[in-house]
């Protein structure tokens, strides 16, 4: 026998190929050894056997590396199949987590993710398994702390045995708080992303210390790499999905739409056949009813309710006054207190009136509005036929009025034919109002303009925010109250007004507008702003603003009746009240310069009080009464010394006849 041989039924090198290819386990060949070394084999064969021993365990440890990386990347085929399985983000996310715990057995797996554009500083755990507290999943981490920032920043794995009492990682007093919490040591992280943009970090971890293995890292970045694709894909999916949502809403508001449009347009045809038909109003707004259901009511410029159907709510005039103009300014129909509507009748600009709905159900702004507004239309249609003369009558009145307000012509009956033709008789008393709202809109005013003129059988224009208003009457100051109490609450706003007149004629209107914006000024400069004001009522002063009301007028005013008491009567009314002035309202002074008894000046006193008022030794009109007394009585010296002027001269043209004589 050679050296180094030994019986079959001795352990050998073939015994550990035999045992090597039954897969037996690292108990079987160290039992090989003691049975070879109880033997006596010789030493060559011995130590033959040990190294083969030795080249076994090295074997199986290649093949069980090898099971186990067949088996993890098994794993990784398995997980990237049910990766395309889930559908949501956020169960994606737990059965990523779930899979990289049971992948490489972590006692917690967990997720951080960016905001939703992946722009942000910092990230926040969106998913976690395992997890023994709730202080995980929420929880916001930043580039500048922690694995995760490490991971963010370099867009490497990153990993620490024991991460509490790990020195070489930025900590944070948030993680570290949830760290301590579930009791962690070992830490690693992988980047999640899709090609070179990473949007998160897959976390493992165990609640002992454990040194991470290259192929434990390895496998769990590749996971990593897949979950990064399914959340990609998951976010991408979403983002299609909410985008087919919303064009499917877009289709079905656009069916819907057009649907609307159709039964409008139907609705509108089945409008305008009845007013091509020649139709009234009234057959109008009852078919029109039918389409809308509820109470309709159409009133004309003028607030007069020309037609109404079904029974229409009591509304208060004023409400009513104010939707219409709000619905006039707005172009389009608005809603009222109550679920009713009011759509303004217009034609270029032109207020006619306004239709007003109240319906049974709700309006909306797809066909009941729009019908709404196109029922107003076919109204303002009718209205125009049945008066296109008035329109053309509106049209000449503001050319007349802007002809009265400029320089009137070397013919001004040609204006007074004019005027008549369109029911006004300029020659009568008028008066000017021009009155400025102090705020709110332009359109409550103008198109309450126009309704007032019609109403009052007068002109006006509205320019430079100003209502300028010509109506019938002589008394300017109660015209400019009545336009102040009914604009006021229109617009919601103070209203300044100035007025003028009376005047009769085309000639004195222009004359008139000055006076009027005079006082208008002279409130503003006051400060007086919401007040009224006329030439008159505004005292000396407006003997300053008026061109018609001159010194005379003045005195008249203030102190008339005790003028005309003292020619009726012979009286010396004025004689006391300018020494009762004189003598700084002493009536025991006067009566000592008037030569009288106390007593006569506190009877003539008395009557004063009569004449003027009982107010007329408040300071304000004291002061034009003493203003008034002085002017009457310089202007009755210059007219004694004119006189006395004429008769010197007629003296003087008769003495050489007297001496030819």
């Amino acid at each position: 026998m050679m050296k180094g041989l030994v019986p079959a039924t001795s352990p050998d090198a073939m015994s550990v190929l035999e045992l090597l290819a039954e897969g037996a386990p690292a108990a079987r060949f160290e039992e090989l050894l003691r049975t070879a070394r109880h033997e006596e084999v010789s030493d060559d064969t011995l130590a033959e056997l040990d190294q083969a021993v030795r080249l076994a365990a090295s074997v199986q440890s290649r093949i069980s590396h090898a099971q186990q990386r067949e088996a993890g990347l098994a794993a990784l085929v398995d997980t990237a199949h049910d990766l395309t399985l889930v559908h949501g983000m956020d169960a994606l996310l737990h059965e990523i987590a779930r899979r990289a715990r049971r992948l490489l057995n972590f006692d917690m797996a967990y997720i951080g993710l960016r905001d939703a554009d992946g722009e942000g500083p910092a990230s926040s755990i969106r998913a976690a398994e395992g997890e023994t507290t709730s202080r995980s999943v929420g929880l916001e981490t930043s580039d500048d702390s922690g694995l995760g920032g490490l991971v963010q920043r370099s867009g490497a794995p990153a990993w620490s045995p024991d991460y509490l009492t790990d020195r070489d990682i930025p900590h944070s007093p948030d993680i570290d708080a949830v760290v301590r919490a579930e009791g962690l040591h070992a830490i690693l992280a992988v980047p999640l992303g899709y090609g070179t943009k990473v949007f998160g970090t897959l976390y493992g971890a165990d609640r002992k210390v454990r040194y991470f293995t290259p192929d434990e890292i390895s496998l769990l970045r590749s996971l990593g790499k897949l979950a990064g694709v399914a959340i990609e894909r998951a976010r991408l999916l979403e983002e299609t999905r909410a985008e087919v949502t919303e064009l499917e809403l877009d289709t079905s508001r656009a069916r819907s739409s057009l649907d609307v449009q159709r039964r409008v347009e139907a609705a509108y045809i089945r409008l305008i056949d009845l007013v091509l038909s020649g139709c009234d109003p009234q057959t109008l707004a009852e078919a029109a009813v039918r389409e809308l259901s509820g109470a309709m009511v159409v009133r004309d410029c003028l607030g007069r309710k020309v037609v109404v159907t079904g029974t229409p709510p009591e509304l208060a005039e004023a409400d009513v006054l104010r939707w219409t103009y709000d619905a006039h300014a707005a172009g389009c129909p608005v809603p009222m207190t109550g679920g009713g509507w009011v759509a303004p009748v217009t034609a270029g600009g032109e207020n006619l009136g306004a239709v007003l709905l109240v319906p049974d159900e709700p309006l909306t702004d797809g066909f009941g509005v729009r019908l709404l507004q196109l029922t107003a239309r076919a109204v303002a249609l009718i209205l125009l036929l049945q008066r296109t003369s008035t329109v053309a009558h509106d049209q000449i009145r503001d050319e007349l009025l802007e002809e009265l307000l400029g320089d009137v012509g070397p013919q001004p009956h040609r204006l007074v034919t004019q005027a008549r033709r369109l029911g006004i008789s300029i020659e009568e008393p008028h008066v000017m109002v021009v009155a400025r709202p102090e705020g709110g809109p332009g359109g409550r005013a103008a198109a309450w303009a126009s309704s007032y003129a019609h109403r009052m059988s007068g002109l006006t224009k509205f320019r430079d925010g100003c209502v300028t208003l010509l109506v019938p009457g002589a008394d300017p100051l109660a015209a400019a109250t009545a336009v102040s109490a009914e604009l006021a609450p229109v617009v919601g706003h103070p209203v300044t007004v100035g007025a003028a007149g009376p005047v009769s004629g085309p000639g004195h209107v222009a004359q008139a507008h000055r006076e009027a914006l005079s006082c208008l000024e002279a409130l503003t400069e006051l400060g007086n702003l919401g007040g009224v004001a006329t030439p008159q009522q505004m005292g000396f002063l407006g003997v300053l603003l008026s061109e018609t009301h001159g010194i005379g007028d003045y005195i008249e005013g203030v102190i008339g009746p005790v003028l005309d008491y003292d020619t009726q009567r012979f009286t010396e009314l004025t004689r006391t009240l300018d020494a009762y002035f004189a003598s700084s309202a002493s009536p025991t002074r006067a009566a000592a310069s008037l030569h009288v008894h106390p007593n006569t000046v506190s009877r003539r006193l008395e009557r004063i009080a009569e004449l003027l008022g009982a107010d007329w030794l408040e300071p304000e009109r004291a002061l034009e009464i003493q203003l008034a007394l002085r002017l009457h009585r310089t202007r009755h010296t210059l007219q004694h010394r004119q006189a006395n002027s004429g008769a010197a001269g007629s003296a003087g043209g008769q003495a050489p006849q007297g001496a030819a004589e």
